[in-house]
């Protein structure tokens, strides 16, 4: 039998980004942008989160960030507002705790 050499599975992936926790730039919010606090994960790339406008939506996350953006409830969010529905948005950006202070 051959000799088993390791790194299979997700094993692979978990070794290779580990400079991840590298201060990035603060993003701020443009036009049609806004601040947003997770209240739920829905699942099914989804959560529920409060904009600083004080309206509760339903969020996306697009495809590009799944699996890499790790979310929690309380983070705080940069959403992306769509013109033709209203209650919905797009999840754009991540704001670590040591950014927003």
């Amino acid at each position: 039998m051959p000799k088993n050499k390791g790194k299979g599975g997700k094993n692979r992936r978990r070794g290779k980004n580990e400079n991840e926790s590298e201060k990035r730039e603060l993003v701020f919010k443009e036009d049609g942008q806004e601040y947003a606090q997770v209240i739920k994960m829905l699942g099914n790339g989804r959560l529920e989160a409060l904009c600083f406008d004080g309206v509760k939506r339903l969020c996306h996350i697009r495809g590009k960030l799944r699996k890499k953006v790790w979310i929690n409830t309380s983070d705080i969010i940069l959403v992306g507002l769509r013109d033709y529905q209203v209650n919905i948005v797009v999840f754009l950006s991540f704001l670590s705790f040591c950014n927003c202070k």
